[in-house]
Formats: structure tokens, C-alpha cells, sequence
């Protein structure tokens, strides 16, 4: 992970010793009895703690914004402690306010921790977000999907008859999504990078469904997203959404790019749940055919 900050590591480890050339050539060395030893631990401690809270946050994330926030913040903080350190060994003119500017790193490092903290903190709501999409597939503890971790046909079913039970009555929609041309993939360029594939669009509809949403991998290339409390229109606003996102992903193979999109069909969940998933299985197959009754079908949105 560190040699996706290399830029970041080579300013911090050369700005240490220029600081250190810094005050060398232009200040005046004090004397071994004028050092306070309290203040150069604490001083020089607090340098060393931030460079390597600095290492830990290169360390452990990629680069982005947060990143460059946290990690700037803690160099600066780094280095300003490095340069009040080494006022305590040599003497500079009170007139020279290059020193000020140097110190002050300190505190302006502290704003760019906070910053990133706030930002980091939405992170990690986004992150909680989407593992809670996820809990009702854990609270159970049961088997999930081995390539990408998600409930199988057979929960999908037992889910159904679940909501029908305790929202009698009340909408539940059922959408079922297919990817175009899948067997092509694997065909192509490998079973590993359809896996891929299928982890990627996982991937892309958790992150545009409700909590209360339950997204299966239904079987092969399809998806089942369980919607309670949506109806028909509602669902088929969902299903259109989420074939557009999906289309403008921009997936990358080892040697080519891929063009993904998905065909939906939609329907309510107010029959046997093996009846509906037929008949969704039959409308997804034929999506210019007339969707059966109770459904709809239509290409996705490239």
C-alpha cells in the first residue's frame, strides 16, 4: 500500500533533514547546558508519533481525499514538532519569521486532521450503510453465495414467504435482473473474470438498494432483488435505475474493457414464490416478448 503514496513518503523524508540544514545554517548552535531535555522529548516525541501515525495511514488506505487529508495533517504536524525540536538546539533571531511559519505547521496540520476526520466519518456511514444491506444475510448464520456472498435462490424463497406472512396484504415487489450475454464472458476471457463480474455488479446494486432490500444471487449470471412496502411502478422505477447504473460502470478485463447491461422483469410477490420466480425467469428471457401478467420486462439502459 505504501508504493501508492511514494510521492508522499519522498517530501516527508526530505523535508526532515532540510528542516535539520535549516536551522543549522541559520541559526546559532546553543549550548549543551541551555538544552531543556523536557521540552526536546516532548517536542521530538510528538514528531515521532505523528510520522508514525503518518506510516499507518499510508499504510492502510488507498489514495483518495481522506487520505491526502489525514496524511498531510500528520505530516505537517510532524514536521512543525520536528522544527519547534530543533529550536531547542539552535537559536534563531526572534526577527526571522521563517521559523514562525515553521511551527505553525503544528496547528494547521490539526485543521487538516479535523477536515479529514469529518470526511472520514462520512466514509465510514456510507461503509456501515452498506454492511447493514448485508446483515440479513448474516443475522441467520447461514451459507451465502461463495463468489459474491449473497443469498441463494433458496433463501430468496423462504424470504418471500416470510414477508408474506407477517405483512399480509401489504406490496412487496420482486425484481429479477439478468446480465446480457454472460456466457460470452466466460467464453472470452475466463471463468475467474466472469466471477469478477459477478462480484462487481453485486457490488454496484447493494450500493443503490434500500437497507430493507434483499439482493440474492438467484442463479448463474441473475440477481432477485426482495423490495417490501414497493410497488409495481415503484419497483420497475428501481429495476430501470439500477440497469442504467450498472451500464455506465466501466469494468476492465485484463485485456479489454467490458460493456456490461442487465435486462429486469418485475412482478409482486402476492403468489407461490415459485410461481412468480418462474414466471419473472421466463420474462427476463424473452425481454421483447409481452411480459406475463403481473410483470414487466425491459432491455436495460446501456
Amino acid at each position: 500500500m505504501l508504493q501508492l503514496h511514494r510521492n508522499s513518503l519522498v517530501v516527508a523524508i526530505v523535508a526532515l533533514p532540510v528542516f535539520f540544514l535549516l536551522y543549522s545554517t541559520l541559526g546559532t548552535p546553543k549550548p549543551f547546558a541551555a538544552w531543556k531535555w523536557m521540552d526536546i522529548v516532548c517536542e521530538g516525541g510528538t514528531a515521532v508519533m505523528a510520522g508514525i501515525w503518518f506510516l499507518f495511514t499510508l499504510s492502510s488506505r488507498p489514495r483518495g481525499l481522506v487520505t491526502r487529508l489525514l496524511a498531510g495533517g500528520l505530516c505537517a504536524i510532524m514536521l512543525g514538532s520536528w522544527a519547534d525540536c530543533l529550536d531547542e538546539f539552535f537559536a534563531v533571531d526572534k526577527r526571522d519569521l521563517w521559523d514562525n511559519w515553521l511551527e505553525a505547521l503544528i496547528p494547521f496540520g490539526m485543521l487538516l486532521v479535523t477536515v479529514g476526520m469529518y470526511y472520514w466519518r462520512h466514509e465510514q456511514f456510507r461503509l456501515n450503510e452498506h454492511l447493514q444491506k448485508r446483515e440479513r444475510l448474516f443475522r441467520d448464520h447461514r451459507a451465502f453465495d461463495r463468489i459474491t456472498q449473497l443469498a441463494d435462490a433458496s433463501y430468496l424463497r423462504t424470504q418471500i414467504r416470510l414477508e408474506q406472512e407477517r405483512r399480509p396484504g401489504l406490496d412487496c415487489a420482486l425484481v429479477l435482473l439478468d446480465i446480457d450475454r454472460f456466457h460470452l464472458i466466460n467464453r472470452e476471457h475466463g471463468h475467474a473474470e466472469g466471477d469478477r463480474v459477478l462480484q462487481a455488479v453485486g457490488h454496484m446494486l447493494l450500493l443503490n438498494l434500500r437497507n430493507d432490500d434483499l439482493l440474492c444471487r438467484y442463479a448463474g449470471d441473475r440477481f432477485a432483488v426482495l423490495m417490501p412496502g414497493v410497488s409495481r411502478e415503484q419497483a420497475m422505477s428501481v429495476a430501470r435505475h439500477l440497469c442504467h447504473m450498472v451500464g455506465q460502470m466501466r469494468y476492465f478485463a485484463k485485456d479489454a474493457e467490458l460493456c456490461l447491461s442487465l435486462r429486469h422483469a418485475c412482478s409482486m410477490t402476492d403468489g407461490v414464490p415459485e410461481v412468480v420466480l418462474a414466471e419473472l425467469s421466463r420474462a427476463v428471457e424473452t425481454p421483447l416478448r409481452a411480459a406475463p401478467p403481473g410483470s414487466a420486462s425491459a432491455p436495460a439502459a446501456a
